[in-house]
C-alpha cells in the first residue's frame, strides 16, 4: 500500500522528534513517502499529484488548514480518475488526519483523539484493519470545505485572528473571545444587514447580518467546550445553516450564550436556522469577509454552497 504523508513544519503541537516517531510508525505499515509544505497551496498541489499517481492513502499532520487543503487537492484530482470507481469516495485514496494544530475541528469532529500520538495509533489501526467512514463535503463555488464556512461577522474574526498572529500572538480561545467582541464593537452592519439567502423554489432570506455554514457539528471548539450553533449538522446529510439578522446587543448575546451551552440550539426571532440544504446561494450588497474552515479567504458579494455527498473516504 501506497501512502503520502503532508506535514506542515509549523503545526503547533507537534515537534521534529514526534514527527520522526510518526514517520517510523507509518512505514511499518505502508510505502510511505514524506512532504513538507513550503508555503500556503502546497498541500493541495501534493494531495493532487499523490492521487493522480495512484497512492492510496493520504494522511496530514497538521491542523484544518492543511486538511482543507489535502482535501481540496484530493477533490480537485477527481476529474482524472473517473474511470476508477462509482464515487469520488473509492476513486481517491482514502484520508488519514493526524492532528497537529490549535484546535483540530475536523479531527475531533471525527471522534479522533486530540493528542497526536494517540491519532497516529487510530491510523495505524484503520491501516491495518481497513476500517474507514465515508463523509460529505461542503462545497462554497469551487473550493470544498470539511467542517465550515462563514461569511459576516464570523469570517471577519478568523481575520482579526490571523492578522493577530501575523504579529507574533499565539492562537488561543482567549484571542478569539477578544476578537469576536471587538469585530462586534466596531459596528459594522449592525444598522444595515446586508446579506441575503437565496434558495431554489423558496422565498428570499434578506437583511441578514452574518451566516455561519455547517457540514458537521461542532461548529468548533472552546479549549474541551463544543460550539453548537447547528447541533444536528452532520457529515452524513446537507448542509446546516445559522444565520443572525440584526446584531443587536442583547440577541446577539443571548445567541452567542445559547451557541456555548451543552445543548446549543440557538433560537430567536433575530435567527434564522435550516437544516441538510442541498445548495444556496449568499448574496451581499458589498464585500463580506468569508472563511473556510477556519482559514480566511478575503471578501465576498456572492458565493454559492452545494452539499457533495459521499465525497471521501476518511481512516477513524
Amino acid at each position: 500500500m501506497r501512502a503520502l504523508l503532508v506535514v506542515n513544519p509549523k503545526a503547533t503541537t507537534t515537534s521534529e522528534r514526534s514527527r520522526d516517531v510518526l514517520v517510523r510508525a507509518l512505514r511499518s505499515e505502508v510505502d510511505l513517502t514524506v512532504e513538507y509544505t513550503l508555503r500556503r497551496g502546497h498541500a493541495a498541489a501534493l494531495c493532487r499529484a499523490a492521487a493522480e499517481s495512484g497512492v492510496d492513502v493520504v494522511v496530514t499532520l497538521g491542523g484544518d488548514g492543511t486538511v482543507n487543503e489535502a482535501v481540496n487537492g484530493l477533490m480537485n484530482a477527481d476529474a482524472a480518475l473517473a474511470g476508477r470507481g462509482a464515487t469520488p469516495a473509492y476513486r481517491l485514496p482514502a484520508l488519514g488526519v493526524v492532528p497537529g494544530g490549535s484546535t483540530n475541528v475536523f479531527a475531533r469532529a471525527l471522534g479522533l483523539p486530540r493528542d497526536w500520538a494517540d491519532g497516529t495509533s487510530v491510523i495505524l489501526d484503520g491501516l491495518r484493519d481497513g476500517r474507514h467512514r465515508v463523509i460529505g463535503l461542503g462545497r462554497a463555488d469551487d473550493r470544498y470545505f470539511t467542517f465550515t464556512a462563514g461569511i459576516g461577522l464570523d469570517a471577519a474574526v478568523v481575520r482579526r485572528v490571523e492578522q493577530a498572529r501575523l504579529r507574533g500572538r499565539t492562537s488561543t480561545p482567549a484571542l478569539y473571545v477578544r476578537s469576536m467582541v471587538a469585530q462586534f464593537l466596531s459596528g459594522e452592519d449592525r444598522k444595515s444587514p446586508p446579506l441575503s439567502l437565496e434558495r431554489p423554489g423558496e422565498s428570499v432570506e434578506s437583511e441578514l447580518s452574518t451566516i455561519i455554514i455547517q457540514n458537521t457539528a461542532p461548529w468548533t471548539y472552546v479549549g474541551d467546550r463544543p460550539i453548537n450553533p447547528n447541533p444536528q449538522a452532520s457529515f452524513d446529510h446537507g448542509l446546516d445553516v445559522l444565520a443572525v439578522r440584526r446584531l443587536k446587543v442583547s440577541s446577539t448575546t443571548r445567541t452567542v450564550t445559547q451557541m456555548a451551552s451543552l445543548k446549543g440550539d440557538p433560537h430567536g426571532r433575530e435567527v434564522l436556522r435550516l437544516h441538510d440544504q442541498a445548495e444556496f446561494a449568499v448574496v451581499s450588497t458589498r464585500p463580506q469577509a468569508f472563511q473556510l474552515d477556519g482559514d480566511y479567504l478575503g471578501e465576498r458579494q456572492k458565493v454559492h454552497f452545494a452539499s457533495v455527498p459521499q465525497a471521501l473516504r476518511v481512516i477513524c
